[in-house]
C-alpha cells in the first residue's frame, strides 16, 4: 500500500539498538494507521528509558518510563492542522521488555506499539470498556492486514 502524499512521517532514533525496526518498518506500520486520517506531519521518535520516564512523568502523570506516548496535535478546523498532526514517542526497552515477558516476537510488538500510538492520535482510547474493545478490534484487523497476529490473544 502506497503512502498518501500529504502525510510525511518523520522517525527520529534517540537510540540505537539493533533490536529496533528500521525507520522505514516503523513509517509502513504507523502509515497504514493512519491512511485514513487527516492530512499532515507526524513524528515518531523512539528514545531510552530516561526519556520516555521524564515525558511520561510530565505530560502524562505517569511514573516512569512507557511502551507508548501519544500526543495529538492540532484542531481540524484550525489553518496550522495541515501542517503538524502528532507525535508518538516509543521506548525501546519498555517495547522490548514487554515481548519478551509476553511471549511475543520483537517484531509483532513493535508493530503493535506503532499501531496504538497512531489509532490514539486518530482519537481511540481505552479508559473505559467499549473505547478498549473498539480500538483492540481496530488494532486486530489493522495488525492481520499487515500479517501479524492478534496481539490480544493469551501469551504463549
Amino acid at each position: 500500500m502506497k503512502a498518501r502524499s500529504d502525510r510525511e512521517i518523520v522517525v527520529q532514533m534517540a537510540v540505537r539498538d539493533d533490536t529496533v525496526p528500521p525507520a522505514a518498518r516503523i513509517r509502513h506500520w504507523v502509515g497504514r494507521v493512519l491512511d485514513q486520517g487527516p492530512p499532515g506531519e507526524v513524528t515518531v521518535r523512539v528514545v531510552d528509558e530516561a526519556e520516555s520516564a521524564k515525558l511520561n512523568e510530565r505530560y502524562r502523570r505517569g511514573c516512569g518510563a512507557t511502551d507508548v506516548l501519544a500526543f495529538a496535535y492540532g484542531d481540524p478546523d484550525c489553518a496550522d492542522a495541515e501542517r503538524a498532526f502528532g507525535d508518538l514517542v516509543i521506548c525501546a526497552a519498555v517495547v522490548e521488555r514487554e515481548a519478551s515477558r509476553r511471549g511475543k516476537s520483537l517484531e509483532a510488538h513493535w508493530a503493535h506499539i506503532a499501531v496504538h500510538g497512531a489509532l490514539h492520535l486518530l482519537g481511540h482510547d481505552h479508559h473505559e470498556a467499549e473505547q478498549a474493545r473498539v480500538m483492540e478490534d481496530r488494532e486486530r484487523k489493522l495488525l492481520e492486514a499487515m500479517g501479524f497476529g492478534d496481539p490480544h490473544a493469551e501469551e504463549s
